[in-house]
């Protein structure tokens, strides 16, 4: 099975399989008067003939056909270059079967009596959950074909092609490089990706971080040590700077170096050469340092917690990580598809797929955590979901939107603009705001505002 989406299909057309003439003609004119284009076959095979012919975006079908079944019709679908959205229609006494059909690919099953506003609701779901997997496995394929990744960062948007050039640009010249950005952006990833596009690449990269060694072992974990320096150290160690030599050293979260070792560290980068702890005399060493912060160096220089000359030493060459919610949209996306094909891969399983109302969600977030929250969150959703499908419900509750908002805070319905917006405009307005806040669940969203789904619908278009 293909997990891959053909958008050339009819995104209104919908195949319609079912032999009790009278149910067809009825469901028939309900997805018409809805708008959509309506085909119908009374079988398995005129379905399938139908589709080695057609493109449609939807196959609505029963379970049971007079000349095979649903899984049939599903099978089709599924090898069917556009992949078109399934939905099956089923006996309540076969749900069973229909639970066994969304294991196998379905995207929804329905059973009989029919609901036809429910229906409809269920068709608008299947169609707008097939363009958003529809856009993820666009974007797979894109990163799968030409890798879609700078050194492992995805990102075609102008923040992140800046980054990218100013890696390129910053890799040609051997100094001190200060990387500096949100927690969560990628900081080593990107100093990482300086190594790999120096001519230090084929030499030893390594990285630490500063707030994780205690402060009494900074000193010999860095510069090295001899036999019986200090109580404790029985073997001498040539330390992280000597470890890096020919290559590059990492120094993250380097604002929470201590004074002291800061003045070390300018003397060594200036001097290219290291003391161990213990011995008499200096060690030659050629090392880059790339250090990576999300503190306020410049500051932390002003107020005296930082030394001044250590700071233009590093920040000569500066690299500024941009936070993820001033990447672009597309970005965002990317990232996801990225996370979750990864995901997949990990966890041995066929694909994952993101509803429409999950990846919206997704997209409204503001992410303070950056990258490493979307991924994590992801993993939580990755963790929940059933059958690869990870709804709004699997996501953080942080990142799923509320119904509750904090008084003063926002203006949804655009009342401060000038010119203030129209009656018909509040009106619109409220009612999308009330469908984000429930979740896209559209039946608690007609509960709150006393109307039945259909003016939900006819409002918003």
């Amino acid at each position: 099975m293909s997990a891959a989406f053909d958008l050339a299909a009819d995104s209104g057309r919908v195949l319609l399989v079912e032999d009790d003439a009278a149910l067809a003609d009825m469901l028939g004119a309900e997805l018409e008067d809805r708008g959509y284009e309506v085909d119908r076959a009374s079988g398995a095979a005129a379905a399938l003939e139908q589709l080695a012919h057609g493109a449609p975006a939807l196959v609505l079908t029963d379970l049971r056909l007079p000349d095979g079944d649903g899984f049939d019709v599903l099978k089709g679908a599924l090898e069917h270059r556009c992949r078109p959205a399934v939905i099956l229609i089923t006996a309540f006494g076969s749900v069973p079967q229909a639970v066994e059909a969304l294991k196998a690919g379905a995207d929804d099953f329905l059973t009989k009596p029919l609901d036809l506003e429910h229906l409809a609701l269920r068709v608008e779901r299947a169609l707008a959950q097939r363009r958003t997997n529809a856009t993820l496995s666009s974007l797979r394929e894109r990163l799968r074909d030409r890798d879609g990744l700078f050194h492992g960062m995805v990102g075609e948007g102008e923040a992140m092609q800046r980054l990218f050039g100013a890696i390129r640009r910053v890799a040609r010249v051997d100094e001190p490089v200060l990387i500096t950005g949100e927690s969560g952006t990628g900081k080593e990833r990107v100093a990482r990706a300086i190594h790999a596009e120096s001519a230090r690449s084929e030499r030893p990269f390594v990285a630490v971080n500063c707030a994780s060694v205690p402060e009494a072992l900074l000193e010999a974990e860095f510069f090295g040590h001899t036999a019986n320096a200090f109580t404790g150290a029985g073997a001498a160690r040539p330390g992280l700077i000597v470890e890096a030599d020919g290559g590059t050293l990492l120094l993250d979260e380097v604002g929470e170096m201590s004074p002291a070792l800061q003045a070390k560290l300018l003397r060594a980068l200036q001097e290219r050469s290291v003391r161990p702890v213990g011995a008499a005399a200096e060690k030659p060493v050629d090392v880059r340092i790339i250090a990576a912060t999300n503190r306020d160096l410049e500051a932390d220089v002003r107020e005296g917690r930082w030394r001044e000359d250590l700071y233009y030493r590093l920040e000569t060459l500066s690299v500024e990580v941009p936070p993820l919610r001033e990447r672009s949209p597309d970005d965002r996306v990317a990232l996801t598809a990225y996370f979750l094909s990864s995901l997949a891969a990990e966890r041995d399983l066929p694909r994952l797929r993101l509803a429409d109302e999950a990846l919206d969600a997704l997209q409204r977030y503001a992410f303070p955590g950056n990258v490493r929250e979307l991924r994590n969150a992801l993993t939580r959703a990755a963790t929940f979901c059933e059958n690869g499908l990870i709804e709004l419900r699997h996501l953080p509750e942080r990142v799923r939107p509320s119904l509750k908002r904090p008084a003063g805070v926002g203006d949804p319905l655009g009342l401060n603009e000038d010119p203030p917006p129209t009656l018909a405009e509040v009106e619109e307005r409220y009612i999308r705001w009330i469908v984000e806040r429930t979740g896209y669940n559209k039946q608690q969203a007609a509960k709150i505002l006393n109307v039945g789904r259909r003016t939900i619908y006819r409002k918003l278009g």
